[in-house]
């Protein structure tokens, strides 16, 4: 067993973590909730924002390679073996789906460094920022604050216009999948009718654009991911979890098994948890499994090899990356070895690790979990 290993000091510190069934692949379209149930035909790599979020904190070139949450992203990732492209729609105040993760977008006047709320803005207002379309037109520039306060200038090597979520469905491959993360402001409580307002401005577009396109939504607001799935059952609903990795006022967001029970209660199709706390709790992924549900995961962690390697062995159905050429290698990689095993062994599915990969897992992954 060959694993191309990424040492853990190249791991990528990430500032900010995302705010993205077990699959038939076998149609082009994603199937409803009554096939979900369906083995996946293989181990799924979803691109996080495209090809990666854009970490401007970091050392690390890869993470300010393209512009997240961008058409450029989504396509550079579409050159690799992903199934998804993952990414976060808000909705602006003259009802507008646009492609944008943080809640407040920041840029500079005067010398001084100003923010507003995303969704206060309109539709204009917001394509105002950063690299425009129009040959000679000059965008406001973008800043971004990270979780610890500090902002920077939102550099990356390959930029791009931001987008609407109609634009998205109409310039990216047909052939990607889109994990569309309903995206909501952690602090606000909102009321259901607005909830129902904005999600319905979503559906609009979706229905109008997705054709046969795969596409799952997916939301860290329980009630966001309720409501979603009641006006709808055309695609999978995935409630997304820290798993207890942090702690909410919304007791529903703060464990697996919380999350468990918010599907199975709400008819939701799957989850998709912060990597850490399947590794702290791995006993849930066959209580997951055995509900018929769907398990992806996100984190920093999903950018090692190895890491995704035990998702994979312990039955999780696939992954959120930022490195998606290293992870798309990786898992080629660990799969061709499985059918190996599988020929010479005549149905054994375990692989046998060498003492060293064995050494190398068995330390990364109490280290790691503990970040």
């Amino acid at each position: 067993m060959a694993l191309k290993a990424v040492h853990v000091s190249d791991v990528p510190s990430l500032d900010q973590v995302p705010e993205s069934p077990v699959l038939s692949l076998s149609s082009p379209r994603l199937p409803n909730g009554a096939e979900i149930g369906r083995k996946a035909e293989r181990f799924l790599v979803i691109g996080h924002r495209g090809k990666g979020m854009n970490a401007l904190a970091s050392q690390d070139r890869r993470l300010k390679a393209v512009k997240e949450n961008s058409i450029l992203s989504f396509n550079m990732a579409g050159r690799f073996p992903i199934d998804f492209v993952e990414f976060d729609v808000q909705v602006t105040r003259d009802d507008c789906p646009i492609l944008f993760h943080d809640d407040f977008i920041l840029t500079e006047e005067n010398n001084h460094t100003s923010e507003k709320r995303v969704t206060d803005l309109t539709l204009e207002e917001f394509l105002s920022y950063g690299p425009q379309r129009e040959p000679g037109k000059i965008g406001k520039p973008l800043f971004r604050k990270t979780k610890d306060g500090r902002v920077f200038k939102w550099n990356v090597e390959l930029d791009d216009s931001f987008c609407t979520l109609a634009e998205t469905f109409q310039k990216v491959d047909s052939h990607l999948g889109f994990n569309i993360e309903l995206k909501f402001d952690d602090n606000i409580i909102y009321s259901e009718d607005h909830l129902t307002h904005v999600l319905q401005v979503i559906l609009r577009v979706v229905f109008q654009f997705a054709g046969d396109r795969p596409i799952i939504f997916s939301s860290f607001q329980p009630d966001a991911a309720q409501i979603i799935r009641k006006l709808q059952n055309v695609y999978p609903v995935f409630f997304l979890t820290n798993g207890g990795t942090q702690t909410y006022t919304d007791v529903r967001r703060n464990s697996l098994e919380e999350a468990l029970n918010l599907c199975l209660s709400n008819g939701l199709q799957g989850i998709v948890s912060e990597v850490r706390a399947i590794f702290r709790n791995p006993t849930i992924v066959p209580r997951i499994k055995e509900s018929n549900l769907t398990l992806l995961t996100y984190g920093q962690l999903n950018n090692v090899p190895e890491a995704v390697y035990m998702q994979h062995l312990m039955g999780v159905n696939g992954v959120i990356v930022d490195l998606v050429q290293e992870i798309t290698e990786a898992v080629l990689d660990f799969s061709n070895s499985l059918d190996e095993v599988k020929e010479k062994e005549k149905g054994e599915t375990r692989p046998n690790f060498s003492q060293r990969e064995l050494a190398f897992l068995l330390k990364l992954i109490p280290e790691l979990i503990q970040q």
